[in-house]
């Protein structure tokens, strides 16, 4: 099995100055990781194709004459994001499926691996917009509409990266063709190292509720020197305002809440601000925190004269109860839990897909940054779990 060949032609593509990623949706190094998937793909003698969103598909046997079962996670990152969070379920899919060529087994369906685009929303703004798009979550004129910070559309970076983004939309064709979908993804959080479960491998359940709104506080450009204090329009101030009230609201209702995502126009440091436009993350176990946090932030910033758009809203989203209790017990009683993390497999299970998801053991928890970590061994730990699930439910 070459994991740890993936793994390490994999590691350069991408790499910041910081030692963590930056491979954002539709540049040159998309196209990079892009063209890794299709050699892999084909040096396992695979089947590449195509969906109207874009995403790569691979496959073992002939999706169109049996729903198929299907793996696979993302190769986007978040600015300066870690190694693990995407790419370990692309890299351990494509090694279970090797795994299983090697001892011989001859699935009696077809098995996928898939490679979802722009499941950060790092550039574009909106999470999972790969599998939004083929399940109709996101609109053909929303995405079409989806512009990065500066100015480029969606439209614009599919055809510079020599994609077709005529046909973004629900794919029938492509949904049909999954018959269930089990992503491996490290766990983002440290459930797995504690001593209530000290386990390597978890079983998925469910996706809390989560969304991403825009806030714009609109102001007044000024000489940063000469403007005395009571004549300013500063809208900093309301966003400095509105992010202590996100971490008092927050607390209140259980949940989290994060600007982490900031633009402000003219960007000079003299000069006072025309408009702050930031990006609030709010998760929460249950959907009614979710909704009055929002509420209650949306009503504080407008008193300082902000609009709040919504970028993306994803309800809380159970995972197959049967599926998840059936791998469980395939993997000698791997724990089940949720997580405050989304994730594509969460947007197919909203579909109506069949949906698992495996978790390899985090020790410290961390994500979205370049320490970001997980053991070797419990890498392995997870290719052969996945090897596993796929040779159990493609019998």
């Amino acid at each position: 099995m070459n994991f740890s060949r993936r793994w390490t032609d994999l590691e350069p593509i991408g790499r910041a100055a910081s030692g963590g990623y930056r491979r954002f949706a539709w540049t040159s190094e998309d196209s990079e990781l892009r063209e890794w998937f299709e050699d892999q793909v084909y040096g396992l003698g695979l089947t590449l194709t195509l969906d109207r969103a874009g995403n790569q598909w691979a496959w073992w046997g002939d999706p169109d004459e049996a729903p198929g079962i299907v793996t696979g996670s993302h190769l986007d990152s978040v600015p300066d994001g870690g190694a693990f969070d995407g790419p370990l379920g692309v890299v351990s899919a494509l090694s279970a499926v090797e795994a299983l060529k090697a001892e011989g087994f001859q699935p009696s369906r077809p098995i996928g691996v898939v490679n979802f685009g722009d499941e950060e929303g790092a550039r574009f703004g909106v999470a999972c917009a790969g599998s939004r798009i083929i399940t109709g979550a996101l609109s053909p004129e929303r995405a079409q509409s989806l512009k990065d910070t500066e100015g480029t559309s969606l439209v614009e970076a599919m055809e510079d990266a020599g994609q077709n983004p005529d046909y973004l939309g629900r794919d029938e064709e492509t949904l049909n063709r999954i018959g269930a979908f089990v992503e491996l993804h490290v766990e983002q959080g440290k459930a797995l190292a504690t001593d209530e479960y000290d386990a390597a491998i978890g079983v998925g359940t469910a996706v809390w509720p989560h969304g991403r709104w825009r806030f714009d506080f609109p102001g007044e450009a000024n000489h940063a020197g000469t403007t005395r204090l009571v004549d300013r329009d500063d809208p900093m101030l309301a966003y400095a305002s509105t992010v202590l009230a996100a971490r008092q609201f927050a607390a209140q209702h259980q949940a989290v809440a994060t600007f982490g995502k900031l633009a402000v126009e003219p960007n000079g440091v003299n000069a006072i601000p025309s408009l702050v436009r930031a990006w609030l993350d709010a998760r929460a176990p249950q959907e009614k925190d979710v909704k009055a946090l929002l509420q209650e932030l949306t009503a504080s910033a407008e008193e300082f004269g902000a609009t709040v758009s919504e970028e993306s809203w994803t309800g809380n989203t159970l995972f197959d109860p049967d599926l998840a209790g059936r791998l469980s017990k395939l993997l000698d009683g791997a724990p089940l839990l949720g997580t405050g993390a989304g994730h594509d497999a969460g947007i197919l299970a909203t579909a109506g897909i069949s949906t698992a998801m495996l978790f390899v053991r985090n020790p410290t928890g961390k994500s979205h940054t370049p320490s970001e970590f997980a053991e070797e061994a419990d890498c392995l730990a997870g290719v052969e779990a996945l090897t596993t699930v796929l040779r159990e439910l493609a019998a």
